[in-house]
């Protein structure tokens, strides 16, 4: 069987874009699920993961000064 470039259906691109979308709706029902049955859980999960990803930046940026700072 001939594999025709013009004819996406062919390869798994079509397939992996599907499972993207149904992967991203899953969440976004899952957020939307959460936040109508515990608002104040899915805020105290935000301000955790908000706070963790800003010390996880503070500490990137000192290792990033203390490399450069080595250097000179």
């Amino acid at each position: 069987m001939m594999n025709d470039d013009l004819c996406p259906e062919l390869d798994g691109a079509t397939s992996a874009m599907n499972a993207k979308k149904a992967l991203l709706a899953v969440v976004v029902v899952f957020l939307g699920f959460w936040m109508f049955t515990d608002p104040g859980g899915l805020a105290e999960a935000a301000r955790a993961g908000a706070d963790q990803a800003w010390e996880l930046a503070e500490s990137l940026f000192r290792a990033v000064i203390r490399f450069f700072g080595a250097l000179l």
